[in-house]
C-alpha cells in the first residue's frame, strides 16, 4: 500500500463519485477506478458501494476513512515539521552564557528568539565559567555559548561579538569610590573578590596578568564562580573586584563601579570627576559566540545572527 492509495480513496470517499474524485486528483477516472480496486483487494474488504450515479462508503470503508484521514494529516504534521527544522523554525537550542552576558545579551536574545521562532524549544544557562561552557559545547548539551577567548582545544568556532571595558566595583565607604576611575596599581595590596583562578576562568587570568604587568601580585582573599555573588562580596565589604562593564548592569546595592586604566594610579577626586592617570590606556576583555565546528543545524546559526545583531544594536557594544 502507499501513501497516493490513501489519498485517492479519501477523495472518492468524500466526493462520492470517481469522475468528481479523478478531476480533483488531476488524473483520468479509469486509473483511479483501478487503484480503488487494487486497494480493497490488498485490504480484502469492500470499502465502496458503486451505482452509476452515485458511490457509498460500506461500514468498513466509513472506518476505514477515519484512519486514512488520520494518517495522511499525520505524514502532513511530519513533513510540515521537518521543513521547519530545516528552516531553523523549530527544533531544539540550548545557549549558555558567562556570568556578564547572563545579564546583558540573555534576555534580549531569549526575547528575540521566542518572537522570531516561536516554535523552538529553547533552554538557557547563565553564570558558567568558560571552561564549563566548552566542556557542554563538545558535549552537546549547550549549542551556542557565549564566552570569553581564548578557547584552548579543536572542534570551537568563535565569532567576535566586542570588546568590553574592566571596571572595579568598590564597597560603598571605601577610600577608592572617591576616585573618578583607578589605574591598576591601585589594587596593589587591596583585598580582591575574584573568578577561580588556575585556568578556570579567563577573567582571572586577565586580572593576574594585568596585575603581574603592573609589578605586583593581586591579593585574592575570595574565588566566586557566579558574577552575580561575586559583587554581593563587594557590597558586603569583602573586596574590590574588577569585572566586566556590563555587570554595573546588576545594581547592587552597596557598590561602586569605577572605570579601570592601566598606568599610575590617578588623584583622588569626587566621583564623576575627571581623575589623572599618568599611562592612560583602557584595559578590557573580548566576548564571542562559540558553536560546535560543522554544525549543520540552522537554529544555531540563526542564534548566533541573533547575538550579532542585539550586539551591533547596542550604542555600548564598541567598548574597548
Amino acid at each position: 500500500m502507499e501513501l497516493r492509495h490513501l489519498r485517492y480513496f479519501v477523495a472518492v470517499a468524500e466526493e462520492r463519485h470517481f469522475g468528481r474524485a479523478a478531476e480533483r486528483l488531476h488524473m483520468a477516472q479509469p486509473p483511479l477506478s483501478t487503484q480503488i480496486r487494487r486497494l480493497e483487494a490488498e485490504l480484502g474488504v469492500l470499502l465502496l458501494t458503486r451505482t452509476t450515479r452515485r458511490v457509498e462508503l460500506t461500514d468498513a470503508g466509513a472506518a476505514y476513512l477515519v484512519r486514512a484521514r488520520e494518517l495522511l494529516a499525520a505524514v502532513e504534521d511530519a513533513g510540515l515539521q521537518a521543513r521547519r527544522i530545516a528552516a531553523g523554525l523549530s527544533g531544539r537550542l540550548a545557549v549558555g552564557c558567562v556570568g556578564s552576558a547572563t545579564y546583558t545579551l540573555l534576555p534580549g536574545l531569549a526575547r528575540r528568539l521566542r518572537e522570531d521562532v516561536p516554535g523552538i524549544d529553547l533552554t538557557l544557562r547563565g553564570e558558567l565559567l568558560v571552561p564549563e561552557l566548552v566542556e557542554a559545547l563538545l558535549a552537546g548539551t549547550v549549542d551556542v555559548a557565549v564566552l570569553r577567548p581564548p578557547v584552548d582545544g579543536p572542534g570551537i568556532v568563535l565569532r567576535p561579538l566586542r570588546r568590553e571595558r574592566l571596571l572595579v566595583a568598590v564597597p560603598d565607604g571605601h577610600p577608592l569610590a572617591a576616585r573618578a576611575e583607578l589605574a591598576v596599581d591601585d589594587l596593589r595590596g587591596q583585598d580582591l573578590v575574584a573568578h577561580p583562578g588556575q585556568g578556570r576562568s579567563v577573567m582571572a587570568a586577565t586580572v593576574a596578568e594585568l596585575c603581574r604587568a603592573a609589578g605586583f601580585v593581586p591579593r585574592v582573599r575570595h574565588e566566586v564562580a557566579e558574577t552575580s555573588t561575586l559583587v554581593t562580596f563587594v557590597a558586603a565589604g569583602l573586596g574590590l573586584a574588577v569585572v566586566p562593564e556590563p555587570v554595573a548592569a546588576l545594581r547592587i546595592p552597596g557598590v561602586a563601579y569605577r572605570p579601570l586604566r592601566s598606568g599610575t594610579p590617578g588623584a583622588p577626586g569626587a566621583p564623576g570627576t575627571p581623575g589623572t592617570p599618568g599611562t592612560p590606556g583602557t584595559p578590557g576583555v573580548d566576548l564571542a559566540a562559540a558553536t560546535r565546528d560543522g554544525d549543520p543545524a540552522p537554529q544555531v546559526a540563526r542564534a548566533v545572527d541573533v547575538l550579532v545583531a542585539l550586539v551591533a544594536a547596542d550604542p555600548a557594544a564598541d567598548q574597548g
